[in-house]
């Protein structure tokens, strides 16, 4: 871009390089502006191990991308034919387990690492200013990779990908006045067939590449605000931060390393903890399987759709356990943000996590017996630590003393 100088002419700025480098910076930035945003951004100097999870997920979504396009290329969308594409994959394509296999984990771990990522917003306060869009967009990110699962979950047309697909085509049915146009929508004919998986595969297709534009949303978001610290207090001075590279860049890589030895043994090693051994026996819409139940991470919220009477309860609470996460800016309304300093705020999300599990627990044995009292209770508890607990404490809480400055605590001044 050119601007004037002194003289009222137009200048261009000075080239970041020479070579071939430097012709192109000089006529399209990109080189100075990756530099600046990739290796001299300043970042908060404390930040610990639970920022690894960005680059993470970075870096996986990039592979789901690649397995999933060459997987897409030999997949066929129709109910006749998909469970045995899926076995050609498996079976008949060279080196097919292996992307299968890549895709199957990667998505189990993204889901995981996605989680990690969320809960480290919570617990140290990355929601609130001036980080709000950032923390939109995240929950934007969840919902629709939620979505993305969900539809890659279907296409392979096991045993649990049909009965999966009836319980919440069912559930949405349910809805008052507009669930039978709904569940028509989506099924796109009065039973479950061709129509309802070729449009599942166009979207669960469709929806990985909107992901990455979202990601890019994000990225700019975290680039504009600056990243938030274990400390919850902004950076004063230049002592408070260190440049992106050398120092992220390596951690990060260190991060990546364990996560591919944790993939690779999981993918190799025990594949089974992350697949559902009914789901390679191909669809029988006239069998239906002892236990129908989604894959983990859908758990917490299969438990909140049992828990709830009714289907459409079940539904709208599962639904609000999502909407509450984007009012959470706006209820939590403590000047403190890093759960460190607020100690009625961090047993709180202890036990916020302990109800997700306890919710996963009661999606798994289907809400019956003792666990319908246990997940009605750790969804009471999700919700009233949202709804009650943070706008309440905002007003109580006797916080602890924030350091000064991040150099000063890292230094051991505080």
């Amino acid at each position: 871009m050119k601007t004037p100088d002194n003289t009222g002419e137009c200048s261009t700025p000075a080239s970041t390089g020479s070579g071939l480098t430097g012709w192109i910076d000089r006529r399209l930035p990109v080189v100075s502006a990756f530099r600046a945003e990739y290796i001299d951004f300043r970042m908060p100097r404390n930040l610990n191990w639970l920022w690894n999870f960005g680059a993470i997920l970075t870096v996986v979504l990039l592979l789901m991308l690649a397995t999933g396009t060459f997987l897409a290329m030999n997949y066929t969308p129709t109910s006749a034919g998909a469970f045995a594409s899926v076995e050609a994959i498996d079976r008949q394509l060279s080196g097919g387990w292996l992307l299968r296999a890549m895709h199957m984990t990667g998505a189990n771990l993204f889901l995981a690492a996605l989680y990690i990522h969320l809960f480290r917003g919570l617990y140290y306060g990355s929601y609130k200013a001036p980080r709000e869009i950032l923390w939109l967009t995240g929950l934007i990110l969840l919902v629709m990779v939620m979505a993305t699962a969900f539809a890659g979950y279907m296409l392979p047309w096991g045993q649990m990908s049909y009965w999966g697909a009836d319980v919440i085509t069912k559930a949405v049915g349910a809805v008052p006045l507009i669930g039978a146009t709904l569940e028509h929508v989506l099924t796109g004919s009065d039973h479950l067939g061709d129509v309802f998986l070729h449009r599942f595969f166009v979207l669960h297709f469709l929806l990985a590449f909107l992901v990455v534009a979202v990601v890019g949303l994000h990225v700019a978001a975290v680039h504009f605000s600056g990243s938030n610290n274990p400390l919850g207090i902004e950076p004063k001075t230049k002592k408070d931060t260190l440049t992106f590279h050398p120092y992220y860049t390596t951690k990060d890589l260190v991060g990546l390393l364990v996560f591919a030895l944790v993939f690779s043994a999981l993918m190799f090693f025990w594949p089974g903890i992350l697949t559902e051994a009914a789901n390679y026996a191909p669809a029988d819409p006239m069998h239906t399987p002892a236990d129908i139940e989604p894959e983990w991470y859908f758990l917490p919220y299969y438990g909140l759709l049992q828990s709830v009477p009714s289907k459409f309860g079940g539904l709208v609470v599962s639904a609000a356990s999502l909407l509450v996460l984007f009012a959470l800016p706006w209820l939590d309304r403590s000047p403190v943000r890093s759960a460190r300093f607020r100690p009625i705020c961090r047993v709180g999300l202890f036990g916020l996590v302990a109800a997700f599990v306890l919710l996963a627990a009661a999606g798994k044995h289907h809400a019956e017996g003792g666990w319908m009292l246990v997940g009605r209770l750790a969804g009471l508890y999700y919700f009233a630590y949202f709804l009650v607990l943070l706008p309440l404490a905002s007003r109580i809480e006797k916080t602890r003393p924030l350091p000064s400055s991040i150099a000063a605590a890292t230094q051991g001044d505080a």
